[in-house]
């Protein structure tokens, strides 16, 4: 074999187009799609879309256009003092999951919020009361799904309430909120109701207090 006309190339590395998506390059998205969404950068929609979108990606290459348009999360300026303290965030893991399959699920009182919580009722009722719930992450999701049943959610007056749904044959409500505080909770409800109902509003005469002082309480320190 004559060397001088075959010389070794060397080895070229994987241009982000064809390198293999890992978990932590799909996590790494959609925490920068979360925090876009809860600074009101995208909707409930555009979130849904995007989210679903990074965790059908095989490569690299597909999942850095959904966030190219963009912030870095923490990119943005913070108020120098906030009135909200958040508790530590819960470790990522499986969301929460309410059903009630001819029957009834409530969650009230005070109880830790997760980041996404997933309600499912079929010719049942699934209440969620957040009024006197301790959040540990300023966004939450609650994707709710009503089949000849219902899902009630009961929100302090004073955060922030978003919504994305459909109902067919049956009503998907949210009452919108927008709270004055930028560090206030934000919560999003996406819902999905047939022959059902799928309802998110303000509880009146509700307000979330300072969470640092309910956690503080709440942890007995």
């Amino acid at each position: 074999m004559d060397l001088e006309k075959h010389p070794q190339q060397p080895t070229a590395r994987a241009e982000p187009d064809v390198i293999r998506a890992s978990d932590a390059d799909r996590d790494r998205i959609a925490d920068i799609l979360r925090e876009a969404m809860a600074e009101g950068r995208l909707t409930a929609e555009e979130h849904g879309e995007r989210v679903d979108a990074v965790y059908r990606a095989k490569t690299v290459g597909e999942l850095e256009p959904l966030v190219r348009d963009l912030p870095a999360p923490g990119g943005a300026a913070r108020p120098a003092t906030a009135p909200y303290a958040y508790g530590p965030e819960a470790p990522a893991g499986p969301a929460d999951n309410l059903i009630a399959v001819f029957s009834s699920s409530t969650r009230r009182g005070r109880w830790r919020v997760g980041g996404r919580t997933n309600a499912f009722s079929l010719f049942g009722s699934v209440e969620i009361d957040l009024t006197e719930a301790l959040f540990g992450q300023r966004l939450t999701v609650i994707n709710a799904t009503s089949i000849f049943g219902s899902v009630e959610i009961r929100v302090p007056e004073n955060i922030s309430l978003r919504g994305s749904g459909t109902g067919i044959f049956g009503s998907f409500e949210v009452v919108t909120l927008e709270s004055g505080d930028p560090e206030a909770p934000v919560v999003v409800v996406n819902g999905f109701s047939v022959f059902g109902s799928v309802e998110a509003k303000p509880k009146r005469g509700k307000f979330i207090a300072d969470l640092q002082d309910r956690l503080r309480k709440h942890l007995g320190h």
